[in-house]
């Protein structure tokens, strides 16, 4: 019987170790799914069908979206406050929460439109369109280079 509340004491402890270590974690600025999976050529994109160029549109809306009000502190993934010298207290962290709280709430209602309105694009203006954007992500990969 001692053995059993032993165990289960010590499993309660190293949950709540767990927990408290993830808790204290330092947060990214630029969330980590921001990228993209490839560049493409215009030959490429032509190609491909109007649902996959809607897919491919929408995941760039999503990575500059993430991205671009961010570049004045960094344009890199995966980088905390505390990286750049940003006090990592309660209000700095609730400021970013917050953020990034109303940035999904816009992704969310912008891919909405795009679903139901991107369908009816001309196909070469898609495909201009995610080039356009596609430049803009190569220009901010090479950013303060």
């Amino acid at each position: 019987m001692k053995k059993i509340i032993f165990l289960g004491l010590f499993m309660l402890f190293a949950v709540g170790n767990i927990n408290a270590q993830a808790k204290g974690k330092p947060k990214s600025i630029i969330s980590t799914n921001a990228g993209i999976r490839k560049f493409h050529e215009k030959s490429e994109l032509e190609g491909m069908q109007k649902g996959q160029l809607l897919e491919l549109y929408i995941e760039r809306i999503n990575s500059l979206v993430n991205t671009l009000p961010y570049i004045a502190l960094t344009h890199k993934p995966g980088i905390t406050m505390q990286d750049v010298g940003i006090p990592d207290n309660s209000e700095n962290i609730k400021a970013l929460d917050a953020q990034q709280e109303n940035t999904r709430t816009f992704l969310t209602a912008t891919v909405e439109f795009q679903r139901l309105m991107t369908p009816y694009a001309d196909k070469g203006n898609l495909v201009s369109s995610i080039l356009y954007y596609e430049s803009m992500l190569k220009e901010l990969n090479s950013f303060n280079e």
